[in-house]
């Protein structure tokens, strides 16, 4: 049997959308979300935006370029549900324990992603179809 990872939480869940300029409004204004802020995450090749809801967060991620990973899914599937993020303590640990379960990774070490964190995807094809990112907040 597999054993589980540790999540303590769902760190926030991730929409693809075409432009933040019109998607903010949405989740602020008439959703009522707490705005955060925008950041650039040039390894992704994204623009953010995160939004509060209770202990969690709404991560809306445009793509900077034509062929960054979240322009590729929406030409494929179009906006949307990208991904949902679990915080965890000790993410290589946690990558090393799905690796050796026969989990696939899309990333086998860590690497920075929004707010300084620690980040690395678990490929949705051993997860039902669901992409899942592991998350480490900045120390």
């Amino acid at each position: 049997m597999t054993e589980s990872i540790s999540p303590k939480r769902i760190d926030h869940i991730g929409i693809a959308v075409r432009s933040l300029e019109q998607s903010v409004p949405l989740y602020r204004d008439v959703l009522g979300l707490k705005f955060l802020g925008y950041e650039t995450v040039e390894s992704e090749q994204v623009r953010v935006a995160f939004m509060e809801i209770g202990e969690s967060r709404i991560e809306l991620l445009e793509p900077l370029s034509p062929d960054s990973p979240i322009a590729g899914y929406m030409e494929k599937k179009g906006e949307g549900i990208h991904h949902i993020a679990l915080r965890v303590d000790g993410i290589e640990q946690e990558l090393d324990r799905l690796s050796a379960s026969g989990f696939r990774l899309i990333h086998e070490r860590p690497k920075v992603g929004a707010h300084g964190s620690r980040v690395a995807f678990v490929h949705p094809k051993s997860t039902l179809g669901v992409l899942y990112e592991l998350c480490q907040p900045e120390d």
